[in-house]
């Protein structure tokens, strides 16, 4: 592959600074200052996180589905047009036909995220994300022009979830290649703000409908809208630069420097720039020396690929197992059950707690790191499971499930899923995508990402499916099993998810390389990275304080 200059990469080794002459104090300071890796100011970060919310705009096209189809399956006009008719001449939708229009987009997220997403490495990311967006088009056409057949409607659901698995690998990815390090996990988690901020107007626009009108207006102006989302995520593409990464991968050096100084308003010949596209040259000249990717190499690859496969495989399914979408699909329908006259009122609620706790998050996955953050959800999420579904089985009805529901008790419960919503939101949220997109080197980062959200996608599917049928049989206990899967959740982070704060994505597979499985929680396994990062990070802030003095 080609590479920088050598002129240029002794602008930033160590090893050629010429040995300098003067006291011992000002060798010694003259090589600190050789060993400082320059770093672009903090004031540059304002373009890179302006950058970075037009990527994550993705995850909004997401929750809008999420926020929209939940009304959609209480609407009459939709169950009037896909419905079944029942024994006594009524339209409705069978537990087994509701499961479907529900879940099977997870079925077309699991199929794109593994083939549709490999456009990122063929294309490119913003190129990839652009074919993307078409695709979700079609899906959504097929589903607007459907007038009566739930056939129809099924197929585009399928063909809008082949693009959106394909946006929640690329965007992650795009934003994880795009960002600084020190603000990384701010920008990916920007990617679920989005996701809960387009649940919460997917709520109010159906809320809005629902009591307007009384035709296929209440479902169609919603879907109509997606048009206007893909429309704007195309647009705001076309002022995102490509991943600098995917571009010295592809021998691309001089677009790489430009894409850096762009995105990080320096000179495209800058130290920093020069510096920034050495390293990753240096990083994917040596993953080519193995030869090219191939699906294999996630489970033979080194440093501990599989381990991190399984990690990121894990993580996926855990946010799915957690119970967030048995109340965001069915919350409508849940809160029916709870004897409440108005529950699209609710959703809006829970779409406020949603996007305004994933606003937290945005500083404290950089704060506290990703292990601690994935804990502490764990803990306030078991908790306010396991009194969930003890009310809701033992005190919400007068004389046994079917019966009135005492309202006291609902309210309790309301409030109690509003307090779930709102430890998710800031945690397992939007840290597992943070997490899973550190994992992986560049070489197989794509194909590790698809198979980890493959694995999300799945677990939506089956949740969503089955979900009408669990809860026919054993209504609100179905808490109790979502309570089992925090608590595994609480100890796999635990032992087995090092921590990846501050670290470049670089960086990770020297973590990977000293790392013990099953050791997460000991705070002094080896990390080298860690401590190279520690120290620059120091050596940036007493330069700085000298500049100052």
């Amino acid at each position: 592959m080609s590479s920088i200059s050598s002129a240029e990469k002794h602008t930033t080794s160590h090893d050629d600074v010429t040995a300098p002459v003067g006291s011992g104090d000002e060798l010694q300071e003259q090589e600190d200052s050789a060993n400082i890796v320059p770093t672009a100011p903090k004031t540059t970060y304002l373009f890179a996180a302006f950058t970075c919310i037009l990527i994550a705009f993705g995850g909004f096209v997401f929750g809008w589905d999420t926020g929209t189809i939940s009304g959609f399956v209480n609407m009459p006009d939709f169950v009037h047009r896909y419905g079944q008719i029942s024994s006594e001449g009524q339209k409705y939708l069978s537990k087994t036909r509701t499961g479907l229009m529900l879940s099977i987009f997870n079925i077309g997220c699991a199929i794109g995220g593994v083939t549709l997403g490999k456009t990122g490495d063929m294309y490119g990311r913003k190129k990839g994300l652009m074919m993307t967006m078409v695709v979700y088009i079609v899906g959504i056409i097929i589903q607007i022009a459907a007038v009566k057949s739930w056939v129809q409607y099924f197929i585009g659901r399928i063909i809008a979830g082949i693009a959106v698995g394909s946006i929640g690998v690329l965007v992650p990815m795009f934003i994880s290649e795009t960002s600084p390090k020190a603000i990384r996990g701010t920008l990916v988690s920007c990617y679920q703000l989005m996701n809960t901020g387009g649940v919460f107007l997917g709520y109010c626009t159906t809320y809005g409908t629902y009591h307007h009108y009384l035709d296929s207006r209440q479902w169609r102006i919603p879907l109509g809208l997606s048009f206007a989302w893909a429309l704007f995520m195309i647009f705001g593409l076309t002022f995102t630069p490509e991943s600098p990464r995917y571009l010295v991968e592809n021998d691309r050096i001089e677009e790489a420097k430009q894409s850096l100084a762009k995105n990080n308003k320096q000179d495209v010949n800058s130290e920093f720039v020069i510096n920034e596209v050495n390293i990753l040259a240096d990083a994917i000249e040596l993953e080519k020396s193995a030869g090219n990717a191939t699906w294999g190499e996630l489970f033979t690859g080194k440093p501990k690929i599989f381990y991190r496969l399984m990690v990121g495989v894990l993580l996926q399914s855990l946010q799915q197992l957690t119970g967030d979408n048995y109340f965001f699909y069915y919350g409508t329908t849940i809160f029916k059950a709870i004897g409440l006259d108005d529950s699209f009122e609710t959703s809006i609620i829970f779409g406020v707690i949603n996007f305004a706790s994933t606003f937290l998050a945005l500083w404290v996955v950089d704060r506290f790191g990703r292990r601690m953050t994935l804990m502490a959800g764990s803990i306030g999420m078991l908790v306010t499971l396991v009194i969930f579904a003890s009310i809701g089985v033992k005190d919400l009805y007068v004389d046994g499930y079917g019966s009135e529901a005492k309202k006291p008790v609902g309210n309790a419960m309301i409030f109690l899923v509003c307090l779930f919503i709102f430890f998710f939101a800031q945690t397992w949220g939007p840290c597992v995508y943070v997490v899973v997109s550190e994992t992986y080197p560049l070489r197989i980062r794509a194909k590790g990402m698809a198979i980890a959200n493959c694995a999300n996608w799945i677990w939506g599917f089956l949740i969503g499916f089955f979900t009408p049928f669990i809860t026919g049989a054993i209504h609100f206990a179905y808490g109790y099993v979502f309570f089992g899967c925090v608590v595994f959740s609480l100890v796999f982070v635990f032992a087995f998810v090092p921590e990846t704060k501050g670290l470049s994505l670089e960086d990770v597979d020297e973590l990977y390389r000293n790392y013990t499985p099953g050791l997460a929680f000991m705070k002094k396994f080896s990390n080298a990275a860690a401590e190279k990062a520690a120290l620059e990070k120091e050596a940036e802030d007493e330069l700085a304080m000298s500049k100052n003095a």
